[in-house]
């Protein structure tokens, strides 16, 4: 079943996505750098999330401390920690002296709950229930079914694609055409909808899909695309993607 516009199929982002850490480890080192005395603002917390997604999109950064820490994930953790002081504004020798406290604090205390998004299942559904076709892409190394039945979504999707699985990573092109050709449907056919702007509207945009972009926290205000803050929204933006 086609609707008007003639999307056939729809594709999900998971982390960040589909489903959310709670509390958001941005947050908890944000406020657990604040006790330790860096001045962090509202602002400084929004750069820093459009960093790490920038980072997490398969950025030169990203590939140098991969190819930099690859025996040790502490040490890339611990290095991780100081880009994000770096981003929400703190000098460089003072991001150096908190890393390691901000690393060993999230080390030993954050245990984040994985919950699906608010308004996803309700979404989903009516989705479905419209004839789309529905599947996950991801940049995960490893499949992730479990992870969908853990917060109860995985009876709504055809598939779920990790880019390990195939050795691409978004934005590049290929995670996208393998996703495509699971799900049998052509790329000007099918939406992606994900919260990463630098990964999943950069990515989808060049491999020929309409992308979406979830932003319930306005890190984009600017984005050159269409836009939804909550689930909700996802139906009635169709026509007009």
């Amino acid at each position: 079943m086609l609707l008007p516009n003639d999307i056939k199929a729809i594709l999900f982002d998971l982390d960040g996505t589909l489903r959310h850490n709670l509390p958001a480890g941005g947050e908890v080192v944000g406020e657990y750098a604040r006790s330790l005395g860096l001045v962090v603002s509202g602002e400084d917390r929004t750069r820093c999330l459009r960093w790490e997604h920038s980072y997490w999109a398969k950025s030169s950064e990203l590939l140098a401390d991969l190819g930099r820490y690859e025996e040790n994930s502490r040490d890339f953790w611990l290095n991780y920690n100081r880009r994000q002081l770096l981003a929400m504004g703190a000098l460089e020798k003072h991001a150096a002296e908190l890393a390691p406290l901000v690393s060993t604090y999230m080390e030993e205390n954050y245990r984040p709950a994985s919950i699906p998004a608010p308004e996803a299942q309700s979404a989903l559904t009516h989705l479905k229930q419209a004839g789309l076709r529905l599947g996950v892409v991801s940049n995960r190394e490893q499949p992730f079914v479990e992870e969908l039945v853990h917060i109860g979504l995985d009876s709504y999707f055809e598939f779920s694609l990790a880019g390990g699985e195939v050795q691409s990573y978004k934005p590049e092109p290929g995670i996208f055409e393998a996703a495509l050709k699971r799900i049998h449907s052509a790329a000007q056919e099918t939406v992606y909808v994900g919260d990463n702007y630098f990964a999943d509207v950069v990515g989808a945009r060049n491999a020929g899909l309409r992308p979406v972009l979830y932003d319930p926290d306005g890190i984009y205000p600017e984005a050159d695309c269409t836009v939804i803050t909550s689930f909700a929204q996802l139906l009635e933006v169709l026509e007009t993607v």
